[in-house]
């Protein structure tokens, strides 16, 4: 049995082309309270547009960038020519379990329900129906996130530790089930290794006997909130 290096997930991303009511062509922004993010650039040309502690900030992504960015660093992926991602993100697993919070208008974060019944896509949509409220979905986002990053522009930090407190209070039903997700993944790897490494110290290297090679995935797709995701499922193979 093999799992993807470090436990973490993988997926290919296409950047949404389509204008955000600001004219940025791009994704939601959003913010995960646990897991660290990395986009490797491999076609076209985009950006990463951040919020944290220091500012905002504008990152130029081309084939061959790579970025990542820790927990609580509000994002939003910007296409400005074809731009496609390979992105990495820790603890796989538990991104799709609820570890992000997009920047919904703070009238929409009052309640765990009517937050998420925004953030939902419609179940059983067609291809068609699911892009246009994934769009919507977005320009909710990009509208919540323009008064943060305007606010932190201006030299006020208020509505971005709001909206951090929020978020933490928008995933806390979710925390017990994430445990598992950890347990089971990139610490298992990590105690698997270590396991190794003392079994070979005292000379015990039956473990290569056991070398597989895991290729074929098929990536299931689905409309993201930074883009169209090609996502593989590298639990267990």
């Amino acid at each position: 049995m093999s799992t993807f290096p470090g436990g973490t997930s993988l997926s290919f991303l296409d950047v949404y082309t389509s204008p955000a009511p600001d004219g940025i062509c791009g994704g939601s922004p959003h913010m995960h309270t646990a897991s660290t993010e990395c986009y490797i650039a491999v076609g076209g040309r985009g950006q990463l547009h951040s919020l944290t502690s220091e500012g905002h900030r504008e990152t130029d992504l081309e084939p061959g960038s790579i970025t990542w960015f820790t927990p609580g660093t509000i994002h939003r992926a910007v296409n400005l020519d074809n731009a496609r991602f390979v992105v990495l993100m820790s603890n796989a697993g538990l991104p799709e379990a609820g570890d992000a919070v997009m920047t919904f208008p703070s009238e929409y974060l009052e309640s765990v329900e009517r937050y998420r019944e925004a953030a939902a896509l419609p179940v059983g949509a067609s291809d068609e129906e699911l892009a246009i409220a994934a769009a919507k979905r977005r320009d909710l986002a990009v509208e919540g996130y323009l008064v943060i990053r305007d606010a932190m522009i201006a030299g006020d930090d208020g509505p971005l530790k709001r909206f951090r407190e929020r978020a933490a209070e928008i995933v806390a039903d979710r925390l017990s089930g994430w445990n598992a997700i950890v347990q089971d993944g990139p610490l298992a790897q990590a105690q698997n290794t270590l396991e190794l490494l003392a079994r070979m110290t005292s000379g015990d290297a039956s473990h290569l006997d056991d070398a597989a090679l895991v290729s074929g995935l098929e990536p299931a797709r689905r409309f993201g909130m930074c883009g169209n995701l090609r996502a593989y499922d590298v639990a267990v193979h």
